[in-house]
C-alpha cells in the first residue's frame, strides 16, 4: 500500500541538501507523522521509541500503544521485532535489491538503514508506504525526511508480517528507481502490482494456508469484476492485482516487471516496451485477454496460456454469472451491463434448444475484446474470439444449442483506455441479446434456395401438363373434325364467317366455362368471344399483359396472346 505524492515547483530554484541526524540509539524517541486515515485513533503525530536496531533498519514502536501492553505481550513484541529484522535483513532486502534494484541510499536522512514505524492502524491493513517522506519539509510539511515504512502494530503477531514489510519495502524501491533515477511516477496499479509479487517471490505464499496469496485470492473471487488498473485502494483492487501479476510472471517472466520498472515510461506503455524488449509478440492487450479466459477454465490442455502453472493457483476458477433460456420454442434475452476499462465479464447461457444467436453491442468508439467459449456435452471448452465491426457489434450462430453444445460463455473486456488510470475511471455500456431460433440465417438461405427450386420445378411440371392436356384437346377435336390451329394472324371484335376465329372459339372453349361459358363456334368475333379472350389473357396475365403494361385485358387477339396460346397447343 503506498501514498504517493507528486511535487511540482514553477519558477523556483531549491537547493534541496541531506537532513543530517544525530547519533541513534535504543531506547530514542522521536516524533513522527503518520495518515490519520490508517492510525488507529486518526492522530497525525505520534511519539515512538526506537526498540531495534538491525543491519539494515531501525525498528520504532508507537509509545501509546506499547505502554498499554503487559509485559510478557512486550517480550512477545520485542521477539516478533527481532525476527522480523533478521528476515529483512537476510531474505527480504538482498533479494529484493539484487533484482530490482536499491531504495534511495544514503536517501534525504543520509542514513543506509530504513526506518520501520510499527503503530496500530484501521482493519486488517497490513502498512503502507508515505513517497512525502522522501521529500523535504520545505516540500512536504508532513514529511518525516526518511527512508521508512509504516507496519501495523495489531499484526504483530500476524505471521503474515513479513509479507507486509516486503509489500512495502517494494514501494520504496519503486520510488526511487522510478521517481529518483527516471524523474516519473510509477501508475498506482503496477507500482502495487510489483508489491503484491514481492512475497511471492521471496517465497512466503509457497505455503498456500494462511498466506498472503490465499488473501488476495480470496479478495479477488469476492469482486473479480475490479477494474485491473482503477486503484480505489479496496481489497478486490488487491485481489486482481495479485493473481494478474501471478499470471503474467508464471508466463512472461519476472524480467518484464524488473525491465518496466528501470524503463522512463510507466504502466501499460512500460509493459508493452519491456515484453518487445523480451521478444514476445503479445502485448498487454493480448495478456490481458487470454488471463480472463485463464481465471476461467484454468485449463492448460486448451492451451498454455490458458492456465496457472504455480500448484497453488491451479484450482482457482470465477464463478461466471449464469443466465437460463427456456427450454422450449423460441426465445430472447436482452441484457445492458456496464463495465471500466480493463475488468473482466464474465456470462454464461444455459437453456433453449436449437440455434443460439447471439449479438454484441457497445458504442462506436470504444475498444471491446470478446472472447466467447462454447461447450459441449461431454464439457469440453473450444475457444474463439468475436469479431466486432467500427461499430463495436458482432453476432454468432451456434448450431445444435443444449443438444450437442451445451452452453455459452462470453468474457467481454474493455481496453479502450492504455494510460492516465490515477484517478477515478467512468463505466461504459455493453448490451447483448440471445435468442434460440429454428435455423441459422446460412440454413435460412438455403431452405429458401431449395423451396424456390421446388416451384421452379413445379412450373415446369405445370407447362408439360398443360401441353398435355392440349395435346389431348387437340386430338379430341380432331376426332370432332375439328382441324388444329395454329395462330398467326391478329383476331379483333367485329370480324365475321371467319376460320381463324372458329379456331380460336374451339381452343377458348376447350379451356372450360370459366373462360368460356357459352361455348359457342361461330365464326363471327363479337362479345361473347372477346370476353373469353379477355378472361384468358388475365388469366396468364404475367406472360401476356404484364410485358406490354397492361394491368385488365383488352380482347384483342395480338402477338403476346398468340404466343401464349400456340405455345399452350404444342406449336
Amino acid at each position: 500500500m503506498s501514498k504517493n505524492f507528486k511535487i511540482i515547483f514553477v519558477g523556483i530554484t531549491l537547493l534541496v541538501t541531506p537532513v543530517f541526524v544525530s547519533a541513534v540509539s535504543l531506547g530514542q524517541e522521536v516524533n513522527f507523522f503518520v495518515k490519520s486515515d490508517y492510525d488507529s485513533f486518526q492522530r497525525e503525530e505520534i511519539s515512538a521509541t526506537l526498540k531495534t536496531i538491525g543491519e539494515k533498519a531501525y525498528f520504532y514502536v508507537d509509545n501509546k500503544w506499547w505502554d498499554i501492553l503487559d509485559s510478557q505481550k512486550k517480550e512477545r513484541v520485542e521477539q516478533s521485532l527481532r525476527i522480523l529484522d533478521s528476515e529483512f535483513h537476510n531474505r527480504i532486502y538482498p533479494k529484493l535489491t539484487t533484482i530490482f534494484g536499491s531504495e534511495w541510499i544514503p536517501g534525504i536522512d543520509n542514513d543506509l538503514r530504513i526506518t520501520i514505524l510499527i503503530h496500530p492502524m484501521k482493519g486488517g491493513v497490513g502498512g503502507y508506504f508515505n513517497s512525502g517522506d522522501e521529500y523535504p519539509r520545505l516540500q512536504v510539511p508532513n514529511s518525516n525526511q526518511k527512508e521508512m515504512v509504516y507496519l501495523n502494530a495489531n499484526q504483530i503477531d500476524n505471521p503474515q508480517l513479513k509479507a507486509f514489510l516486503a509489500h512495502e519495502f517494494m514501494h520504496l524501491i519503486t520510488f526511487n528507481q522510478k521517481d529518483k533515477i527516471q524523474g516519473i511516477s510509477e501508475e498506482t496499479w503496477l507500482n502495487e502490482a510489483r508489491s503484491e509479487y514481492a512475497p511471492t517471490l521471496l517465497g512466503y505464499d509457497d505455503e498456500y494456508e494462511g498466506s498472503n496469496l490465499q488473501r488476495r485470492v480470496s479478495d479477488f473471487l469476492a469482486k473479480p469484476s475490479d477494474s485491473l488498473t482503477e486503484w480505489k485502494n479496496e481489497k478486490a483492487d488487491y485481489g486482481i492485482l495479485n493473481l494478474f501479476t501471478q499470471y503474467l510472471v508464471e508466463h512472461y517472466g519476472a524480467k518484464v516487471l524488473i525491465d518496466s520498472l528501470k524503463l522512463k515510461t510507466v504502466g501499460i506503455e512500460s509493459l508493452n516496451q519491456a515484453l518487445a524488449q523480451n521478444y514476445f509478440e503479445e502485448d498487454f492487450s493480448q495478456i490481458f485477454t487470454d488471463w480472463t479466459i485463464a481465471i476461467f477454465v484454468n485449463d492448460c490442455s486448451l492451451g498454455e496460456k490458458y492456465c496457472y502453472k504455480n500448484e497453488n493457483l491451479k484450482e482457482i476458477r470465477v464463478t461466471p454469472s449464469i443466465n437460463f433460456l427456456p427450454l422450449h420454442g423460441k426465445s430472447t434475452l436482452g441484457v445492458s451491463q456496464t463495465t471500466k476499462n480493463w475488468a473482466g465479464n464474465w456470462h454464461k447461457f444455459i437453456g433453449g434448444k436449437g440455434v443460439l444467436k447471439f449479438e454484441f453491442s457497445s458504442l462506436a468508439e470504444l475498444n471491446f475484446k470478446v472472447p466467447y467459449l462454447v461447450q459441449d456435452k461431454e464439457g469440453k471448452y473450444s475457444i474463439y474470439f468475436l469479431t466486432l465491426d467500427k461499430n463495436q457489434k458482432g453476432e454468432i450462430y451456434i448450431q445444435d444449442f443444449n443438444t450437442e453444445n451445451k452452453s455459452l460463455t462470453i468474457i467481454p473486456s474493455l481496453q479502450t483506455k492504455i494510460s492516465g488510470f490515477d484517478g477515478p475511471d467512468p463505466t461504459y455500456p455493453f448490451t447483448f441479446t440471445v435468442s434460440i431460433l429454428e435455423r441459422t440465417p446460412e440454413e435460412e438461405a438455403e431452405l429458401i434456395k431449395e423451396l424456390l427450386a421446388q416451384i421452379e420445378f413445379l412450373k415446369a411440371e405445370i407447362v408439360r401438363l398443360q401441353a398435355q392436356i392440349n395435346a389431348i384437346l387437340v386430338e379430341r377435336g380432331q376426332q370432332q373434325g375439328v382441324a388444329p390451329c395454329r395462330f398467326e394472324t391478329d383476331l379483333y371484335f367485329g370480324m365475321m364467317n371467319n376460320d381463324e376465329v372458329r379456331c380460336l372459339q374451339e381452343f377458348l372453349k376447350a379451356q372450360g366455362p370459366e373462360i368460356y361459358p357459352e361455348a359457342l363456334v361461330t365464326g363471327n368475333f363479337l362479345t361473347l368471344t372477346k370476353t373469353a379472350a379477355i378472361r384468358f389473357q388475365e388469366k396468364y396475365a404475367n406472360e401476356i399483359l404484364s410485358p406490354l403494361g397492361l394491368e385488365k385485358g383488352t380482347g384483342f387477339f395480338g402477338p403476346s396472346t398468340r404466343t401464349k396460346i400456340n405455345q399452350l397447343l404444342g406449336y
